[in-house]
């Protein structure tokens, strides 16, 4: 699943800020070839459980499911996958360009709220601090996420100021 990003549908204030912070990224990356390597960005999605119906959730791969047979035998048949009812929300899924810092998953029916995220930030501060002892030594590493409610809340502001945790 795949969500589509509409530019037509962002006022001409919404477009100007967004060429103005590319623009503003770009800037940074030329004048520091290492500014993209410093940042850590995550967000949250919704993982579902895709079963094979009557296979109580064994799916295969594509190399798994291939058969030998006579080029006169008939084309086996393929179950369909189809989206189970469960889903679980990976909370945060935070990665760099060296690869994933940390991730978690929401327990079954957890809001993903102001209190929630500050918790999730605390690990990811841990999570840094032992596996980018490089960016934790030098004070460099900074953190990127979108504007959600969570996100943005004064606890999460607090936090990061008070932890010295810069925001791209």
């Amino acid at each position: 699943m795949s969500a589509k990003f509409v530019p037509k549908l962002l006022t001409m204030e919404q477009k100007h800020l967004c060429l103005k912070v590319l623009q503003d990224m770009l800037d940074y990356t030329n004048s520091d070839p290492e500014f993209l390597n410093i940042i850590t960005t995550g967000d949250e999605s919704w993982v579902y459980l895709w079963v094979r119906p009557g296979n109580q959730g064994i799916v295969q791969t594509k190399a798994q499911s291939s058969q030998w047979k006579h080029s006169t035998s008939p084309t086996p048949k393929k179950a369909r996958q189809v989206r189970g009812k469960f889903k679980v929300m990976l909370t945060v899924f935070f990665f760099d360009p060296r690869g994933v810092v940390h991730h978690e998953y929401a327990p079954q029916g957890q809001n993903i709220n102001k209190q929630y995220y500050l918790e999730v930030l605390c690990c990811l501060r841990d999570a840094v601090r032992h596996k980018r002892l490089d960016l934790w030594a030098a004070g460099t590493w900074q953190l990127h996420h979108d504007n959600a409610p969570a996100h943005s809340s004064q606890l999460i502001q607090t936090f990061l100021a008070k932890h010295n945790i810069p925001v791209v």
